[in-house]
């Protein structure tokens, strides 16, 4: 109880700023929060705080500190709630981003059902292809799909993701079909613009005699566009060849209207994912957020429907 009772009274004065302020807060008298402090910083043996007659500055061990406490206490606190109220409460707002058609067809139908579950959480989803700057731009949480670049941001695998070149029957006819990726030179291929996702290009798996490894291809093509599911809509219509993930395309290739092409060449799948910024502190409401899509994603039938 003492060192709890420390964590606390550092946390209050590192925040407040003065121990008057702190034992304001607490109901306490001012010495028996210096008298914590003290105790702390001896236990620890590491100053945490330059105090004055006017104001408490932090040290550099102070301010790493101070971090891990309350993140400390707020878990303390979930854990409490958790056992007193029957379930883990989360409130505040919740900022999401994701890829404008995964948004529109794996992301928003979830949104009502988390709110259900999570009624005090408010929820605002941004859907666009350009890859947001999710820490400049103040979002919480993005769901990305494809190959994670090295960033200082923190991803969490959600379900795997694989992706292959479609086109309508009636165009490979027109057209004739690719035997090798680098075919794809010769067809009109439907491409995201320079603007949006898959800057490296499409990717494909190599035979072991042609040295294995993954191939990326930039193709071109007579029309791009910066929303995937226009791609979708073109590719559909017989307009050329797009690269598009399955859980996009299934159902198209499961009624006939598209056909897999290159399908010896499928690279080995990638992943969605939850990205978050690089903090030590998450909110209870982004957790659950990330915990929940899991759980969905994770559920076969999910990606049927």
């Amino acid at each position: 109880m003492d060192k709890l009772k420390q964590l606390e009274s550092f946390v209050l004065a590192a925040t407040r700023g003065s121990l008057t302020a702190a034992a304001q807060a607490e109901g306490v008298a001012p010495a028996l929060i210096g008298r914590r402090l003290d105790a702390l910083e001896a236990r620890l043996g590491v100053k945490l705080l330059v105090r004055t007659t006017r104001r408490i500055t932090l040290t550099h061990e102070g301010s790493a500190f101070l971090e891990d406490c309350q993140r400390l206490l707020t878990d303390l606190g979930n854990a409490e709630a958790s056992v007193s109220t029957g379930g883990v409460k989360a409130t505040g707002h919740l900022r999401v981003t994701a890829p404008a058609g995964f948004g529109r067809r794996r992301v928003a139908p979830l949104m009502p059902k988390f709110h259900q579950l999570h009624s005090d959480v408010t929820i605002s989803l941004h859907l666009s292809d350009r890859v947001v700057d999710i820490a400049g731009e103040g979002f919480d949480c993005a769901v990305r799909v494809g190959d994670m670049p090295d960033s200082s941001l923190v991803s969490v695998r959600l379900a795997d993701n694989r992706r292959l070149c479609v086109a309508s029957p009636q165009f490979l006819q027109q057209n004739g079909t690719p035997a090798h990726p680098q075919d794809l030179a010769r067809f009109a291929c439907l491409v995201l613009s320079s603007d949006a996702s898959q800057t490296r290009g499409w990717a494909f798996q190599l035979p072991t005699h042609e040295g294995g490894g993954v191939l990326h291809f930039r193709p071109h093509g007579p029309m791009d566009c910066s929303d995937g599911q226009v791609l979708h809509d073109w590719c559909v219509a017989g307009h050329g060849i797009a690269w598009r993930s399955l859980w996009e395309v299934q159902a198209e290739i499961k009624s006939g209207q598209l056909q897999e092409v290159l399908k010896e060449f499928a690279a080995p799948a990638n992943g969605i994912y939850a990205v978050i910024p690089q903090r030590k502190y998450l909110p209870l409401r982004v957790r659950l957020w990330i915990d929940f899509l899991k759980h969905h994603y994770g559920q076969p039938g999910f990606w049927q429907g």
